[in-house]
């Protein structure tokens, strides 16, 4: 008797030990609708960037800054609750109404978009000559509210609006805007290099209430010039590395060298007046560079609109975010405000050892 319930307490304390292991494997491997964002990497841009089939011999580097993406798992998301400058965002807020294919065209998009416009501004600061067109919008992501949806897909191009063209995106946004809520309108557009059309009605705009397709867009453009400038980043999406580019690219056109043997970080979005727009996750940016012993930061200081502080007065800029975040790592790296390429352009002239 004794044997058969020793026999049972082994079984029971047996089956114990794989319920637990198999809990254990399960909050490590099984998918949640979460992500962790944590630091990432620093990567060197003159890996990426070539003119003329030459890459920048000069010492010191400027890097892109990075983001990591992590799946949530109720182990990672534990684990994130612990740790500092790792934070649990939700699927939906990464990447909205999208699929995760649509996303990462969305990031690859993102990226031909920086690329593009860092080369532009580029020639534009080293006065070389250029063509530089604007195709239309890629569209990114269709809201559920919009008029659009099942319409439009990922990757369509918007060539026209009621057979109207545009030079720029802000000249499309500016039309959508001038019409009516609800007003009726006609879009052209591409997929697979097929011509189409599309009638809809325009929604309500989440920010300004005024008239809205309901998408999320990013430019489509096409540049030309006798200089062969070459910016590939792999697999790293987004358009965050607008900066880096633009600074590692001018160097290399306009034949100078503004690092002076520094190593250089920094983030932000470049716009074709080439003006630095702000950018998500600096925090982490600014702990990654610090990792691979950047001795200078540029971040973003973009002003916001008085309406936008009215309603969120706590509002950071991200130079604001990034100074935080050097002060809680205690590092030497100095953090740099920027609000155009000009601005990191006269720093690194300014502050060369003569």
């Amino acid at each position: 008797m004794n044997e058969v319930k020793e026999s049972k307490k082994e079984l029971i304390k047996y089956l114990g030990f794989i319920i637990l292991a198999i809990v254990i494997i399960a909050s490590v491997i099984i998918p949640l609708p979460y992500y962790v964002e944590v630091p990432g990497s620093a990567e060197n841009v003159r890996n990426f960037v070539t003119v003329n089939d030459e890459r920048d011999k000069n010492d010191g580097s400027y890097m892109m800054t990075t983001v990591g993406i992590k799946r949530g798992t109720v182990a990672s998301l534990l684990t994130a609750k612990l740790m500092p400058f790792q934070e649990i965002i939700s699927k939906e807020d990464l990447m909205g109404d999208s699929s995760d294919d649509e996303y990462d065209k969305l990031s690859a998009y993102q990226m031909t978009s920086s690329e593009n416009m860092a080369k532009k501004v580029a020639l534009d600061l080293s006065g070389k000559p250029y063509q530089f067109d604007y195709k239309g919008v890629y569209v990114m992501a269709v809201s559920e509210q919009s008029a659009f949806k099942g319409e439009l897909m990922t990757g369509d191009v918007i060539e026209e609006v009621d057979s109207q063209t545009f030079n720029s995106t802000a000249d499309f946004m500016t039309y959508i805007k001038s019409k009516k809520i609800g007003e009726e309108v006609r879009i052209d557009f591409k997929r697979d290099g097929e011509s189409l059309k599309t009638f809809g009605k325009l929604t309500e705009g989440p920010d300004d209430q005024k008239a809205a397709i309901g998408i999320t867009l990013v430019d489509h453009t096409e540049l030309k010039t006798k200089d062969k400038i070459e910016i590939n980043a792999g697999d790293i999406g987004g358009p965050s590395a607008g900066l880096m580019f633009t600074l590692e690219t001018y160097q290399l056109l306009a034949g100078v060298d503004l690092r002076d043997g520094r190593e250089i970080a920094g983030t932000g979005t470049i716009n074709e007046d080439g003006s630095v727009g702000s950018i998500g996750g600096i925090d982490k940016k600014v702990v990654a560079a610090d990792h691979m012993g950047a001795t200078v930061f540029f971040a973003p200081a973009e002003e916001f609109p008085d309406e936008l502080l009215k309603e969120y007065p706590d509002l950071e800029t991200n130079y604001q975010e990034a100074q935080r975040a050097a002060k809680t790592i205690d590092t030497k790296m100095e953090i740099v405000p920027v609000k155009t390429v000009q601005d990191a352009i006269d720093y690194l002239n300014k502050t060369r050892e003569s």
